[in-house]
């Protein structure tokens, strides 16, 4: 009983830690899963395969609720690989849980649905329809289950794993793990993650709570389709809370569409419209270089996470 799926990476436009409301989008950086089930297994082992020693707990935790849910609480094994690096504001976490679980329910035999992705009004796909074993949705909230009970997230992190799972802008509920709107954007994307790392599960809830009338005004913005100004407001008043540099933000601006620090940091994302002949996102590299850690050039995806 073998499955794999893939699941996207995701920038941030509005942080969740303020106010419960976050909104994400998904990008062209995917982490993989491989499960294989066998019923006679005790236990699931799991394995990542950038580092051997790092904590497996949440994509064990993922396959042992899948198969309790769908399955017949099936032990085996999961292995993840990936392009998002870890602990770097990228949604590792989310791209690994919607992987995992979406490779589970491939090695159950189950249909999963669409994503919504056949229209892009639509934020879900249709749990009546009768060809569909298992929504998106339904296979995004068990993964957010998972990331609370073994505790890699605050808030959940609806945003990031719709978003991850998905594709395009998602824009949720985290306290009610609601989807409230989904849209695609198009956008070229500049990633910089220095060598530092940050976990989520560490951030200083209560200087993120300080922001909360910002993250408001970034909630209406989000709300009146300005994803841009969203996203840029967001990232300067979370680097203050988080006590990140807005330097590289500032350096971005006059080039990109907008630019935030991604999640709880640390990589910094910059975004450009590629219809926007004033954008330059090849300027904003040539702002970075100097800076220690990594550049990535990608771009959004609509289609959100794969089983394979």
């Amino acid at each position: 009983m073998e499955g794999r799926a893939a699941a996207l990476g995701a920038g941030t436009v509005l942080n969740a830690l303020a106010t419960g409301t976050g909104a994400a989008f998904g990008i062209d950086v995917e982490t993989r899963a491989a499960v294989d089930l066998d019923p006679a297994a005790d236990g699931v082992a799991g394995e990542i395969a950038e580092d051997p020693d790092a904590d497996t707990d949440l994509i064990e935790r993922c396959v042992s609720l899948a198969t309790d849910r769908w399955g017949d609480d099936e032990g085996g094994t999961v292995r993840t690989d990936s392009d998002v690096p870890l602990a770097a504001g990228l949604k590792s976490s989310s791209a690994a849980a919607n992987a995992t679980v979406l490779a589970t329910c491939d090695a159950l035999g189950l249909v999963v649905g669409d994503g919504g992705r056949a229209s892009d009004d639509a934020v879900g796909d249709d749990p009546d329809d009768p060809a569909v074993d298992v929504t998106r949705l339904e296979a995004c909230r068990l993964g957010v289950r998972a990331a609370r009970e073994v505790g890699v997230t605050v808030t959940g992190a609806f945003d990031d794993a719709t978003a991850s799972m998905l594709g395009g802008v998602t824009v949720t509920d985290n306290d009610a793990d609601e989807l409230r709107a989904r849209e695609t954007v198009d956008w070229d994307v500049l990633v910089w993650t220095p060598p530092e790392r940050a976990y989520s599960a560490d951030a200083d809830v209560a200087r993120c709570e300080a922001v909360a009338p910002m993250a408001d005004l970034v909630t209406d913005l989000v709300f009146d389709g300005r994803y841009g100004e969203a996203m840029t407001v967001n990232g300067l008043a979370f680097s203050a809370a988080l006590g990140f540099d807005a330097d590289p933000a500032v350096e971005a601006m006059p080039h990109a569409t907008a630019v935030s620090l991604s999640g709880t940091g640390p990589s910094v994302v910059a975004v450009a419209d590629p219809a926007d002949p004033e954008t330059d996102l090849d300027a904003v590299a040539d702002a970075w270089a100097d800076r220690p850690g990594t550049l990535r050039r990608t771009t959004t995806r609509a289609d959100g996470a794969t089983v394979e």
